[in-house]
């Protein structure tokens, strides 16, 4: 018999290696992996591209207004199969990882016309199940009746050099401690903003990945997966 095709949510703080562990269990398991943290990135993008935002003030009127010429789509890179995003028919997938976008993505992903837009989007890609979806609010809000959703967390200090060390790899120099005090002031607004905040749902396990290893990591989801899997059954 085949195996039933679910939906699986993944959510938690920013720099916990959800994209990370969601694309290799999409992988192994043959399910899509939509990232929609991206999808928040490129609309910041849209933003910073267009003088939408001041400091840490969005123009909102005037996003409102430019919401129906924002067009996110995924796509796979020919060489490398990874999924890369496109905003507007161009691919953005390095841009919206800056230290630029991750400033600011925080105040515009705050925005109820913002999230309520990216949230239709997000379940109409998520329609046909076999998905693959983190973020802050899927297993919220997106979608509360996912039947397997993992909230991960790390220690501040832990998601900082994970994300120096990443940053590194791709040739762009950052300051450990800006990037700390990026992780924090994120976590702040994520947690505290009014429209779909950042928390753990009720029926949401919960995964510590702080001293974990990539592997250890991905053979927890897996296990996860095959129970969530084996309850359907």
């Amino acid at each position: 018999m085949d195996k039933p095709r679910i939906t699986i949510a993944i959510d938690g703080f920013s720099s916990c290696g959800k994209s990370t562990m969601a694309k290799a269990l999409a992988r192994r398991i043959g399910y899509i992996y939509i990232d929609s943290g991206a999808m928040y990135r490129a609309v910041t993008l849209y933003c910073l591209d267009h003088n939408l935002i001041d400091g840490d003030t969005v123009d909102t009127e005037a996003l409102r207004s430019h919401m129906d010429d924002i067009h996110i789509d995924f796509r796979p890179d020919p060489a490398t199969g990874k999924t890369h995003t496109f905003l507007n028919g161009r691919d953005v997938e390095q841009e919206i990882r800056s230290m630029r976008v991750s400033d600011k993505v925080s105040p515009v992903s705050a925005i109820p016309f913002v999230r309520t837009a990216m949230v239709a989007a997000q379940q109409k890609m998520g329609e046909r199940k076999g998905i693959v979806m983190d973020g802050r609010d899927i297993g919220t809000t997106v979608f509360p009746r996912a039947e397997l959703k993992i909230f991960v967390t790390a220690s501040a200090e832990t998601r900082a050099q994970r994300r120096v060390d990443e940053l590194k790899d791709k040739g762009v120099a950052v300051d450990f401690d800006e990037v700390v005090a990026n992780i924090n002031k994120r976590d702040h607004i994520d947690q505290t903003r009014k429209e779909s905040p950042l928390r753990r749902a009720d029926d949401a396990i919960l995964l510590d990945n702080s001293h974990m290893t990539i592997d250890e990591q991905d053979a927890w989801l897996l296990a996860r997966y095959n129970e969530a899997i084996a309850r359907q059954q």
